[in-house]
């Protein structure tokens, strides 16, 4: 069984950085596809960020490419999201997904193993 635990939310202005990581427990991060999904109130979790194992493939959603940056340590077994230029409409939970497969994809049903996620706050 995998756990995930993520961490490094909080409340930031527009235009501000956070960065949220997850710790991955219970296998090694290196066999797991791993990514971060957001939910903002009122409307349903949608895609923001994969990693493929090795982390030398990544993929975007439109809304963040070029200002949110996933990556991972192995060796920690932890994966992170550096997230730049913050602005109000990115108000969500941030939840780490995590997934035996082989290939890492944007698809919410993909993903076995989900963390209870961070709140994160953008005032403007």
């Amino acid at each position: 069984q995998v756990q995930l635990v993520e961490s490094g939310g909080g409340l930031v202005q527009a235009g501000g950085s956070l960065r949220l990581s997850c710790a991955a427990s219970g296998r090694t991060a290196s066999s797991l596809v791993m990514g971060w999904f957001r939910q903002a109130p009122g409307k349903e979790r949608e895609f923001v960020a994969a990693s493929s194992r090795s982390g030398g493939n990544t993929y975007y959603a439109g809304s963040v490419k070029g200002r949110f940056t996933i990556s991972r340590d192995n060796a920690k077994n932890t994966v992170y999201l550096q997230m730049n230029s913050l602005k109000p409409e990115d108000t969500a939970v941030y939840y780490c997904a995590a997934d035996k497969g082989v290939i890492a994809t944007t698809m919410l049903s993909d993903y076995e193993y989900w963390g209870q996620g961070t709140q994160v706050t953008v005032s403007s």
